[in-house]
């Protein structure tokens, strides 16, 4: 039973990754095309993508729209979970539903419409517009996460600092941050990742100055080369970047 398990492991892991190292590897591939057999390695894939300006363009553009839209969803999420979890509205479940509606809705859908109601109020398709368009679909993820983690002790001390006399602000800052900060660190990870990632609503609402996964497909639509692969790599390389940082943190935290 044992040997059945660590080949499930195994089988399991391969089936995740092997698509992800056949990436890495025909990214230096010494030839035009991504196919096997192996020809030999080379980083002069890795040198083209890095002095194209276009690719460097889109990559700044995916960070600045990444970091950005994760904060403000940061932000929105953390007021919102602060606030729903201290008072019982009336319609507190409505609301709840309400901020983790989008979640379920298909980025399509979303970006269709975000694209007409931009279109109604005058806002071109740029790097704003995609922005807002992350903060969409992050705010959510922001808020559950934040709400999950807001529990009855977090809630008396809450209480406990406003009976003390601390403002609103000082109460969020001093109190509800440091208390919440693996969950934020979380949920801003997160949210970073999925902008970072996310081609759909950045295709829909983008015009001249694009993001990253879009000029990726721009590069697609002319066929395969290791210079994709190369590119694919890098943008594999941040994901994972962002989610070692995120476990270190959460274990960091957790281990004080």
């Amino acid at each position: 039973m044992r040997y059945l398990s660590w080949a499930y492991l195994l089988a399991l892991f391969a089936f995740i990754l092997l698509p992800v190292v056949t990436l890495v590897i025909f990214s230096f591939q010494d030839g035009r095309l991504p196919v096997p057999p192996f020809k030999g390695a080379t980083l002069d894939w890795y040198r083209e993508i890095l002095t194209d300006r276009a690719l460097m363009e889109a990559l700044a553009n995916s960070l600045i729209v990444a970091l950005l839209s994760a904060l403000v969803a940061l932000t929105l999420g953390f007021l919102a979970a602060s606030g729903l979890a201290r008072v019982a509205l009336p319609g507190s479940v409505v609301m709840r539903g309400l901020l983790i509606a989008p979640m379920t809705v298909s980025y399509l859908i979303i970006a269709l419409g975000l694209l007409q109601m931009f279109n109604k109020v005058g806002i071109r398709p740029s790097l704003l517009a995609t922005g807002i368009g992350h903060v969409v679909i992050n705010l959510p993820l922001c808020f559950a996460i934040l709400y999950a983690a807001i529990g009855e002790h977090q809630k008396s001390a809450l209480k406990a600092a406003r009976d003390l006399g601390a403002k609103e602000w000082q109460v969020l800052w001093f109190v509800a941050a440091p208390m919440l900060t693996p969950a934020l660190a979380a949920a801003f990870f997160l949210a970073f990742t999925f902008s970072w990632d996310e081609f759909i609503i950045a295709f829909l609402l983008t015009r001249f100055d694009v993001t990253l996964p879009v000029e990726i497909w721009s590069m697609l639509r002319s066929g395969l080369s290791p210079a994709t692969n190369a590119v694919g790599s890098l943008v594999f390389l941040v994901s994972v970047i962002v989610v070692v940082a995120l476990e270190l943190t959460l274990f960091r935290k957790g281990s004080k």
